[in-house]
């Protein structure tokens, strides 16, 4: 039985009933056939991508269902869940289609934050209006039409509901912690954000959902929605990726290995290994770009996005006349003449 990603989650509803939010504590990718065939008789699940609302009932069937296939890890969250009044959902995804309900986005978005996909790896396509927009409080999630009741019954009882954001998203460090990371302020990491084992976000430092690092990096700027950065780049302070969903940009913008954005700096292109962007210098696919060979001598002019992906750049700014330079560790004249070999 084919299984693209397997969760079972508890999490909340509205007062309406509808799902706000579930958490996955150990969501599996490619769950093995042996736990889906045990699983699914205890649920009625027989095939395809379902969300299945559980009730406290069925928990111990399921335990041993896990049990009986060796999968301790998941036995174990079912133990830790009995008896608890929370919603319960297990999430089944034969392929990786569109989500349909609320409970297949979150695991999905979880998938990315545990490392068990990167950024791109699964298909969250028309995720947006499966996504409520939820007051994230120091109680859990509250639904936006519960908030005033909420509110004054805290303050009936002498506490505040403290709201921390309003939004789709919330926090990962909520969801999920992955080994070896440092995190400045958990509230700037979206939930679906990839971050790669060696990172330090520090205090100023965002990752959107979708999108990350690879491995080491030191952010302190922003990595937009969409953007990869690969292993032991780093993101300098206030630095800035244009994301995939910004101005109808269709375009996936990277950071290649062993790059530096200096602070301040912009990137809208994709970019190679091995390449830095100088303090305060945004670079788009449109900018004109003037290359430079050895001497400093102008070889020609460019947009920039025919560089996209080539490796040992050089940008900056000439703060003589204004315009944006690359230089290369390549010749530039051998650099020049790729780029305009299909002219």
């Amino acid at each position: 039985m084919a299984n693209f990603a397997f969760g079972l989650g508890v999490g909340t509803k509205s007062s309406a009933g509808d799902w706000l939010e579930v958490y996955y504590n150990a969501p599996l990718l490619n769950a093995d056939d042996a736990l889906i065939a045990a699983v699914a008789d205890k649920v009625g699940y027989e095939g395809g991508n379902q969300t299945i609302e559980l009730n406290a009932s069925q928990l111990k069937a399921l335990e041993a269902a896990f049990l009986s296939v060796d999968a301790e890890e998941q036995a174990e969250v079912v133990e830790i869940l009995e008896g608890t009044k929370q919603p319960l959902v297990l999430c089944i995804l034969e392929t990786d289609a569109a989500p349909q309900t609320t409970a297949e986005v979150y695991l999905k978005l979880s998938l990315l934050s545990h490392r068990l996909v990167q950024p791109h790896g699964v298909d969250l396509s028309g995720m947006f209006p499966l996504l409520p927009n939820v007051a994230w409080t120091n109680e859990g999630a509250v639904a936006l039409e519960d908030l005033p009741r909420r509110q004054l019954s805290a303050r009936a009882q002498g506490r505040v509901l403290d709201v921390l954001s309003v939004d789709k998203f919330p926090k990962m460090a909520n969801y999920a912690v992955p080994a070896g990371i440092r995190i400045g302020d958990a509230s700037r990491i979206r939930l679906g954000a990839h971050v790669g084992e060696g990172t330090t976000v520090m205090h100023e430092g965002f990752i959107n959902f979708n999108a990350g690092t690879l491995g080491v990096s030191m952010v302190e700027g922003r990595i937009s929605a969409g953007v990869v950065v690969g292993n032991g780049s780093d993101i300098g302070g206030g630095a800035s990726t244009m994301g995939t969903l910004s101005g109808g940009n269709n375009v996936v913008i990277s950071v290649g290995e062993n790059c530096l954005l200096g602070a301040n700096s912009g990137l809208g292109l994709p970019l190679g290994d091995r390449c830095t962007i100088e303090a305060g210098l945004y670079v788009t696919g449109g900018s004109k770009v003037t290359i430079l060979d050895d001497q400093n001598n102008e070889v020609g002019v460019v947009k920039a996005g025919e560089l996209a992906g080539k490796p040992d750049l050089l940008f900056r700014r000439n703060s003589q006349n204004g315009r944006i330079e690359v230089k290369t560790n390549k010749s530039a004249i051998e650099l020049n003449a790729e780029l305009h070999k299909h002219n």
